[in-house]
């Protein structure tokens, strides 16, 4: 692995996507033993898509799941699609299939949307005051996650925070129903002053499809995509990228960390 730094933020390039989910998995073990040891938990929001499945899936072999303090681990979703947890295009199905079944997580550890599939709106608001609740917010707080992962589309969206779209625009709320036009729906979503609160945030990008976008995202001047609007006020920003999707980067521009 390759490793960069680019202003604030820490570009670790990978071979291959599954060494993407290696290297995160590596990182994710880090961090969850930190915050265990100091605070007690590690909070962690998570992220749909393929390439966080290859991580979940990981977690979930022995060498991983022995190792990891799930008993102290709490699970939120940074993103939701507006279905059942039932559905195939369920976030937390697909997290809780590849890891929550397969990992000794407490259920009461695991804090996920409900109803989103018949009220948007009203799933955001309730999801908002439970993790409320769960950090001891008050009145204008933001939750502060030990660790938040994101993936990135090829348009440049992160959560479901979708170029254009009015979630873009929240500066109080911690978590919103915002409307996807190019899919005519909603999405539940963590808002970006939530996001940019965390501890850390980590990115994880494979694939060359992704390679043009991670590209203009890391090195065009102009800040106008969602991806580009993810920097923590006080927390730690890290990209894990494979080969194919930093094809496109100029490496020079890059300043390796030895």
């Amino acid at each position: 692995m390759d490793t960069f730094k680019l202003g604030r933020a820490t570009i670790n390039i990978c071979k291959d996507a599954s060494d993407v989910a290696r290297r995160l998995a590596e990182r994710f073990l880090e961090l969850a033993r930190q915050a265990a040891a100091g605070n007690g938990r590690f909070t962690v929001a998570l992220s749909g898509g393929s390439t966080p499945r290859a991580l979940y899936s990981l977690l979930a072999t022995p060498d991983w799941r022995d190792a990891v303090p799930w008993h102290q681990i709490h699970l939120f979703w940074g993103d939701e699609r507006c279905v059942a947890h039932d559905s195939t295009e369920s976030n937390f199905k697909m997290v809780n299939d590849t890891l929550i079944l397969k990992v000794p997580i407490p259920q009461a550890n695991v804090h996920a949307t409900s109803g989103q599939d018949r009220d948007p709106a009203g799933a955001a608001l309730r999801y908002e005051e439970e993790i409320k609740r769960f950090f001891n917010l008050e009145a204008g707080q933001f939750p502060c996650f030990d660790l938040i992962l994101l993936g990135m589309g090829p348009d440049g969206h992160t959560a479901s925070l979708f170029p254009g779209s009015q979630g873009l625009q929240e500066n109080k709320r911690i978590v919103v129903a915002n409307f996807v036009d190019k899919f005519n729906t909603y999405r539940i979503t963590l808002t970006l002053p939530a996001i940019n609160q965390a501890q850390n945030v980590i990115f994880m990008v494979a694939g060359g499809d992704k390679s043009r976008m991670l590209s203009t995202v890391l090195q065009s001047p102009q800040v106008v995509l969602p991806a580009q609007m993810i920097a923590p006020a006080a927390g730690t920003l890290a990209w894990f990228v494979d080969e194919a999707a930093a094809a496109e980067l100029n490496r020079q521009s890059l300043v390796p960390v030895t």
